[in-house]
């Protein structure tokens, strides 16, 4: 809606008022922070610079591991690049296409705003598509509400290689002087075909040895692992919460006024706040011939395996927060909340035929079935009454100093004894012309391990784990120089009592210390339309065989950046991304795990990646055409994002995106 500000010029008597429109805001948007929902500022996505990357599975990070599919699971080798682990185990895999409390976004603008955008590449039989779509208005200066959709769809380029989804959410808020209210709803539906991997890995890095001298193949062509296998993962999270504010009026007079006008200062807020959230993960695998080459162990039908996880839970929190502002002597803002939270878990499978009537039981021994760990429940299912306690401290309006810092403590149930606290400030000063930044963060986490991870009950997979809590300890600084187009950081995490998937992909606590520290430059250069971005990060593991990770990569990116006509803005050029040899992760479709390997470990790495591009924008539309890994086979062919899993040969992609503002 247009927001139009009308003002009256300085006139003499008797002279009639000059009507100024003031230039159109494009308005905020924020994200929410703790139960509470507090606001954190964030940004609109209207992004020029490599606008195309969305559209790039493999560049999602600079050293990505992933079945290679838009849409397919992966997991982020850069260590401090990774997110939380989320509640629901399995959209870990699937992160960067799960919607989250994290990840909302609310907007405020003061012109409707539909964002569109549509990418596809080309390729009968390997083509992707990914749609998206925002919309964002206000019913007035208290009143915003909004929707989204996301449909991210791929054949892949290798066999049994499909992956979709479709999700979508709507959100809505009130701001009032008294009474604020913030609410959304997300749904999702991922839908993810398993290959396993290609059969042989040869058939990219020497395709000759394995056809008989001949030196090519279709992707589509190469053998894989597993067919007829699917991972579904569903679910849906509603989110409100309300707060009443209470303060004083202060009298505010401008120029000219002859009545006295008041505006109210809120100093205390009351919150409560509701979460519901609701999961399930269904895997299927129809050819159990192959599923018994992949799998050593079988454990119920040996005919079918058809699963469900499924999980829900319900979060109410109460809490206070003293504002920030409003009195000169207090620079900070204060909150408090108490959280109870009740979550079940339990297990489905698909059970081979009972025996005939008359016919004495047969064994799993005899049926070819791998017999159960004594210790195993098959009917496990649990429901958990949780509470914590938190508190956030926080300056946001500090003009040399803001910070924040908060915490989370267990009382009752599982998450006794749990402690999560985070911390962050940040200064900036004046240095010659320019204000340089500095921020520093610290973390302590000492939680329970996801459910999943102490017990699982599968038709290939089962275990039943007692391991205690993981304890983390995080430090990390930030330095910016803008003058020099600069950023340095610098980080270090020890974790103890570690768990990871083992080499037999089954989880394993490990009751040392693991040490991770990392640094990284990000570098711009320009002179005139010429300008060349390095990113590159250094990091060291103290335990390769359970922590194994990248130890040197590089993000390269030269381009010419000009506009045509005045109006055109172009950005064209090459970027690749680049790391080290390093014994590459393992995927497990059955758990959705990511896992190490045993002895004799495969390397993946030492390989650039390359991509031409251009990508333009023209008054409020963005579009980019594309080549990707455009050098395949010039450079050798040892391209893998993980053993058994090539990244996607050289295509064509194209993208546009359209801001349909009003």
């Amino acid at each position: 809606m247009a927001c139009v500000s009308i003002a009256a010029m300085s006139q003499e008597p008797g002279e009639t008022p000059t009507k100024v429109k003031t230039p159109r805001k494009p308005g905020n948007a924020w994200t929410l922070a703790t139960p509470l929902g507090l606001p954190e500022a964030s940004t609109i996505d209207t992004l020029e610079y490599n606008y195309q990357h969305q559209f790039i599975p493999s560049q999602t990070s600079d050293a990505y591991a992933t079945t290679g599919q838009l849409g397919g699971p992966a997991l982020d080798m850069i260590y401090f690049g990774r997110h939380n682990p989320q509640p629901f185990f399995f959209n870990d895999a699937i992160y960067k296409w799960v919607p989250s409390f994290e990840k909302e976004k609310f907007y405020n603008v003061y012109i409707p705003m539909t964002l569109l955008s549509y990418n596809f590449s080309t390729g009968r039989d390997s083509h992707s598509d990914l749609l998206r779509g925002i919309f964002a208005g206000n019913v007035n200066r208290r009143i915003g509400a909004g929707a989204w959709i996301e449909y991210p769809y791929t054949k892949g380029c290798y066999a049994d290689q499909a992956a979709k989804e479709l999700a979508y959410g709507f959100q809505v808020y009130y701001k009032g002087n008294h009474y604020q209210m913030q609410a959304f709803y997300n749904h999702y539906n991922h839908v993810n075909k398993e290959n396993g991997g290609i059969t042989d890995d040869r058939y990219i890095t020497d395709p000759a040895a394995v056809q008989g001298g001949v030196t090519s193949i279709e992707p589509k062509s190469i053998p894989v692992r597993l067919t007829d296998v699917h991972n579904r993962v569903r679910g849906q999270e509603f989110y409100m919460s309300h707060a009443y504010a209470v303060g004083f009026n202060r009298e505010i007079t401008q120029p000219g006024d002859t009545v006295p006008r008041f505006e109210l200062v809120p100093v205390t807020r009351f919150i409560y706040s509701l979460n519901v959230e609701q999961n399930d993960r269904r895997f299927l695998a129809q050819n159990m011939q192959k599923a018994s080459d992949f799998w050593p162990d079988t454990y119920f039908n040996k005919t079918l395996t058809n699963e469900l996880t499924d999980h829900w839970s319900v979060a109410n929190t109460l809490g206070v927060q003293m504002l920030e502002g409003f009195h000169k002597k207090i620079p900070f803002g204060l909150s408090a909340w108490v959280t109870y939270d009740i979550d079940k878990w339990w297990f489905e499978r698909a059970l081979p035929e009972p025996p005939a009537e008359g016919t004495d039981p047969v064994s799993p021994e005899e049926e070819g079935l791998t017999p159960l760990p004594e210790d195993i429940d098959v009917n496990i299912a649990e429901q958990r009454n949780r509470v914590w306690v938190g508190a956030r401290l926080e300056r946001t309006q500090g003009r040399l100093i803001r910070f924040y810092a908060d915490g989370r403590f267990g009382l009752v149930g599982s998450a006794a004894g749990e402690i999560i606290v985070n911390g962050n400030i940040t200064t900036r000063f004046r240095l010659g012309k320019d204000t340089v930044e500095i921020a520093a963060n610290a973390a302590f986490r000492n939680e329970e391990p996801n459910w999943i991870l102490k017990h699982y009950i599968g038709n290939h997979f089962v275990w039943n784990n007692n391991f205690g809590k993981i304890r983390s300890l995080r430090v990390g600084g930030h330095l910016h120089i803008p003058w020099t187009k600069t950023d340095l950081y610098v980080n270090f995490d020890n974790v103890q009592n570690l768990v990871y998937f083992n080499a037999a992909s089954r989880p394993e606590q490990f009751g040392g210390s693991v040490q991770v520290f990392s640094a990284s430059i990000d570098q711009k250069l320009s002179f005139g339309i010429w300008n060349w971005n390095n990113r590159i990060t250094w990091q060291a593991t103290s335990d390769k065989s359970r922590l194994p990770l990248p130890a040197l990569s590089v993000y390269s990116n030269m381009f010419l950046q000009f506009r045509i006509a005045k109006v055109l803005k172009v950005q064209l050029g090459i970027d690749c991304d680049y790391y080290t040899k390093y014994q590459g992760m393992l995927y497990q479709p059955a758990t959705m795990s990511f896992h190490v390997q045993g002895d004799n470990p495969v390397y993946v790495g030492n390989y650039a990646n390359c991509n031409v591009y251009l990508n333009c924008k023209l008054s409020k539309t963005r579009f980019f055409v594309m080549c990707s890994h455009v050098n395949e086979g010039l450079f050798g062919r040892n391209f893998f994002s993980m053993p058994g899993y090539p990244v996607s040969p050289r295509q064509f992609r194209l993208g546009v995106s359209v801001d349909f503002a009003n």
